[in-house]
């Protein structure tokens, strides 16, 4: 067995267990540690990669293996926390809280789209599962940052709305931005350098409840940059 090459997967696989542990704390009532848990899921998500790049170690292997993790830390564990939050606002016996679980269906179904679509080298087709799991498990928080869009979270027809809003975006066929530079131009990277100012801003004023606000910000630059024609 060639140990270099196992570097990433490892990297893949521990991806994986912080989703699984993630996801244990959530049916605990956990439900803020979500995001913990999503944030570190997705630094093991970015390292694999960066790590087979670098060692040239990367593998169809590897790939799939990635698809398998991404499923459980993007997918599952954030409908999870949508499901545990529409689950608290309903009666014991309401059927609601399955609504949302097209978060999961979707996100596996996207991650499969991913593999197979080659369209996706230089920018995402859809919004990528991350940013939908960083989106969803830092709600909470947005919430309890101000106490009106907490209320508004509280419903379990609003929590439904944004699994299915969400989901879609996930399958959908809009362009989105993704952070690979080509080179260092201003100009053709100016929507690129916008979302990292705005994010770093955003994130140091609020902390996790300024993610949402981020992922948000995202998708809308995505929608501008497609509509102007940029590169």
């Amino acid at each position: 067995m060639n140990i270099k090459s196992q570097i990433p997967n490892t990297l893949t696989l521990l991806n994986l267990l912080f989703g699984v542990i993630g996801i244990i704390w959530v049916l605990e009532g956990q439900i803020l540690a979500g995001a913990y848990f999503v944030l570190i899921a997705a630094g093991f998500d970015f390292l694999d990669g960066f790590v087979a790049r670098l060692l040239k170690v990367q593998s169809d292997m590897g790939k799939e293996l990635d698809s398998l993790a991404d499923v459980l830390s993007f997918g599952v564990l954030p409908g999870l926390i949508l499901f545990m939050m529409a689950k608290n606002a309903t009666p014991p016996d309401s059927y609601l809280p399955y609504l949302t679980l097209i978060v999961p269906m979707l996100s596996a179904y996207r991650l499969a789209k991913f593999n197979l679509d080659t369209r996706q080298s230089d920018r995402f087709i859809g919004l990528n599962t991350p940013s939908n799991a960083l989106f969803v498990s830092t709600l909470p928080y947005l919430g309890l940052k101000w106490p009106v869009i907490g209320e508004w979270l509280s419903s379990p027809w609003t929590l439904i709305a944004i699994a299915w809003i969400f989901a879609l975006l996930l399958i959908s066929e809009i362009p989105m931005i993704a952070l690979k530079f080509k080179s260092t131009s201003f100009s053709k990277n100016r929507f690129r350098y916008a979302l990292i100012l705005l994010s770093l801003a955003v994130f140091a004023g609020l902390q996790l409840a300024g993610i949402p606000l981020v992922i948000l910000a995202y998708i809308g630059l995505s929608v501008i940059e497609n509509a102007t024609g940029s590169e």
